[in-house]
């Protein structure tokens, strides 16, 4: 019989940010086994853990912590595990960790939860999850309760991995065939042995590992490829300085950033009018405080230096031309994980006379990521990006005098019946027209200058054909 394949988990600091150590123990004390210890520094303590991973030293109170359990019972340690699961199950695991896991059982793999931590207290966890299997440090028992002994080995280190090849072997799993993610260097044993592993939220030695020997490296607080340095991605570093006061092109207006959701997913959508556009959009993600996700062009993705930067900032990569669901995929997967996006229903910026249309017309990604998800859809409108940088131009232009006002305004959600991709949409871009000002919404003959300002440099078509060439002619995002 050909071998089943497995996706092997660990626990702390990779399915959960920090220690499920206290929150354990927390619902012991509650249920009278035990009280909770008062370490002095604790918070401190957790705080190193959740910043540099575990160490030698950290882990030998662990190893004894078995003999506090002498005398404890087995029916009331499942009670306080299974109130313990459920607590972080609704408030802890991440939520690009549930994504990978739900990908994993929609392939038909067999998931594991492998951790160090007891198998009481992890075994309801495991269950709460959907998991088929645990490898944990297990307690002896007997008459209804612990007896203060581990029951084999104390599974960290070498013995993990170990365990975890016996696990394999007694249930038919081909490791070559498996994944296993782990933040620890202690874990490189159980990763080195599958044929997938994922250094997750490493440490900094398993970081150095994972270099070495090319595993990929994943953060289950963010979308799929975005990379952290200190344990901050670079839209958090680069935060600070995203501030209007240090823009030398324009100035800015924002109003309504309230509207943006502190939390949770949403769809930043914007009318697309220059290529200064992205600098606006960044600004008001710092004012909000949120990183933000965005579609770019996969002739941009394609550049070697540029397009690692671009996912490692959690760029979605589209190629309009070969019509594929994929990149909308990785944008609802972005939205299921709680995250922003940003997009131009528009695709492009218009060009000639369709630039001065006050009828905005949009492709279907916003509405059809809004059906996937119900992610709210939350309306943005610029207004004189252009007279920063018009498409006629290669670059920004320094101002000569004052510089050019550029008004952010951020509307409330838009009312949508995620059921109709044309009505949708039609709905998402007359609430971006509304946030812009009256001379937007005026039907007028733009003159010879002002068309040429639309076009790319060097243009030699026909101004006129471009009337032809709207945004909104298909279903791509």
């Amino acid at each position: 019989m050909a071998r089943q394949a497995a996706a092997i988990f660990d626990l702390d600091r990779t399915l959960i940010a920090s220690s499920s150590a206290p929150i354990f123990q927390r619902h012991l004390s509650e249920a009278g086994l035990g009280s909770m210890p008062d370490i002095p520094l604790a918070d401190a303590f957790l705080k190193f853990y959740e910043q540099f991973g575990e160490s030698w030293v950290m882990m030998q109170p662990a190893k004894l912590g078995a003999r506090t359990s002498k005398g404890w019972s087995v029916d009331l340690v499942h009670r306080a595990a299974v109130a313990a699961a459920a607590e972080i199950d609704e408030e802890l695991v991440l939520s690009f960790a549930r994504l990978t896991i739900s990908e994993h059982r929609e392939a038909g793999r067999l998931l594991v939860l492998a951790t160090t931590s007891p198998e009481p207290w992890v075994a309801p966890l495991a269950e709460q999850l959907g998991f088929d299997a645990v490898v944990a440090t297990k307690w002896s028992s007997a008459g209804g309760e612990y007896t203060g002994e581990t029951d084999g080995p104390f599974v960290w280190g070498r013995a993990k991995a170990d365990a975890v090849a016996d696990w394999a072997e007694a249930n038919n799993v081909s490791l070559e065939k498996s994944y296993a993610y782990s933040d620890s260097y202690f874990d490189s044993s159980m990763l080195g042995m599958v044929g997938n592993p994922v250094a997750v939220n490493p440490d900094v030695r398993l970081q150095g590992v994972a270099a070495l020997k090319g595993w990929p490296v994943r953060h289950f607080d963010k979308l799929d490829g975005v990379f952290k340095i200190a344990g901050r991605e670079l839209q958090d570093w680069g935060r600070p300085f995203m501030r209007e006061e240090f823009q030398p092109f324009a100035r800015f207006e924002f109003s309504g950033v309230e509207n943006i959701p502190a939390d949770g997913p949403a769809i930043l959508v914007f009318n697309h009018r220059s290529y200064f556009d992205p600098s606006a959009m960044g600004l008001l993600s710092a004012k909000c405080g949120r990183s933000v996700r965005s579609l770019g062009k996969k002739e941009v993705f394609d550049v070697p230096v540029i397009g690692k930067l671009m996912r490692g900032i959690g760029g979605v990569r589209v190629d309009r031309g070969t019509g594929s669901d994929e990149p909308l995929e990785a944008a609802a997967d972005a939205l299921r994980g709680g995250e922003l996006l940003m997009l131009a229903p528009e695709g492009t910026i218009p060009r000639g006379p369709a630039f001065f249309d006050p009828e905005l017309k949009g492709r279907w990604g916003a509405a059809r990521l809004a059906a996937m998800t119900g992610a709210p859809v939350i309306p943005i409108g610029l207004w004189g990006t252009e007279k920063v940088w018009p498409r006629s131009a290669r670059m920004p232009k320094l101002p000569v005098g004052s510089r050019p006002l550029v008004t952010v305004t951020v509307g409330p959600p838009v009312e949508i019946g995620r059921d109709d991709p044309d009505a949708d949409t039609a709905a998402i871009m007359s609430a971006i027209v509304d946030l812009l000002p009256p001379e937007a919404r005026e039907q007028r003959v733009p003159t010879e200058e002002e068309l040429a300002l639309t076009f790319p440099p060097g243009y030699k078509g026909d101004p006129n054909a471009e009337a032809d060439r709207r945004p909104g002619t298909d279903t791509s995002v």
